[in-house]
């Protein structure tokens, strides 16, 4: 049974994203599960470091927006999520393709949500593994 308590898709994420940082990164939205959401990030000249990998920071941008978009669309209706805490480990460095990135949920509480994101390369192999906080706020 879907997690989500708003409409959620591949689109809906990609429009939401529009003149963003997500964008100018070139991050694309790949899917929508019952539990997970799942988007990529290129290595190229926008995403790159000086020494020729994937920037760590861009790395966090892949994994906050994934677990942002999942904690922000699995509230209730009125509700938003905000960020309280991100952490990410980067295990291995990617020079080139697509990192990719799969969210899912570790916690949904009704004050708290916690997920976690595993970033991978092109080979399945864990680039990094990030967990952010996120807090849940009622109607104004």
């Amino acid at each position: 049974m879907p997690i989500w308590k708003k409409p959620l898709s591949v689109a809906e994420l990609t429009a939401i994203h529009k003149d963003t940082a997500v964008q100018h990164l070139g991050v694309e939205f790949l899917e929508v599960g019952d539990d997970f959401i799942r988007a990529r990030v290129p290595v190229d000249t926008r995403t790159k470091q000086p020494y020729g990998l994937l920037h760590g920071g861009v790395s966090v941008v892949l994994a906050e927006t994934l677990g942002s978009c999942g904690a922000a669309y699995s509230c209730p209706e009125g509700h938003r999520a905000v960020g309280l805490d991100i952490n990410a480990n980067h295990l291995k460095g990617a020079t080139s393709g697509w990192v990719t990135g799969v969210t899912r949920p570790v916690h949904i509480g009704r004050t708290t949500q916690v997920w976690q994101i595993d970033l991978t390369n092109e080979a399945g192999e864990l680039t990094c593994v990030s967990r952010i906080t996120m807090a849940v706020l009622g109607p104004r």
